[in-house]
């Protein structure tokens, strides 16, 4: 039993770690839904990038700050207005879309390989005409 707990308790320590690593991409993913949802309201509100980002840091649980919200407003299939989206868009029509990008820092307890602290989600949403 000597040996085998202390093994035991790594073991558990790192499940529960990697368990919270997956809560905070779950949350960095909504928030940017969230900002994206606002956005595509109305092309006024894609424009209003402060919007956005109060709209994503209210949904994140006080895990992000403004500062880790950037969002932009795109035109599909129409060369030459507004900025050519950086997706690929399906349809034929121009459509405009709006992309929102959230990042937060995830503070673990352990260091782990191939576990970045920096976690970045996006979303992309067609903007209502």
């Amino acid at each position: 039993m000597a040996l085998v707990l202390p093994i035991l308790l790594l073991l558990l320590m790192g499940i529960l770690d990697i368990g919270r690593y997956a809560e905070f991409s779950i949350l960095m993913a909504n928030a940017a839904h969230a900002g994206a949802q606002y956005g595509a309201q109305s092309v006024v509100n894609a424009a209003d990038s402060t919007g956005i980002a109060n709209a994503a840091v209210s949904d994140a649980q006080s895990a992000l700050t403004a500062s880790g919200v950037s969002s932009s407003a795109c035109v599909c299939n129409n060369p030459g207005v507004g900025t050519t989206c950086t997706f690929p868009c399906s349809s034929g029509a121009a459509l405009t879309y709006v992309q929102v990008t959230t990042t937060g820092t995830f503070h673990s307890l352990f260091g782990y390989v191939g576990l970045t602290s920096s976690v970045s989600k996006t979303a992309n949403m067609r903007v209502a005409e």
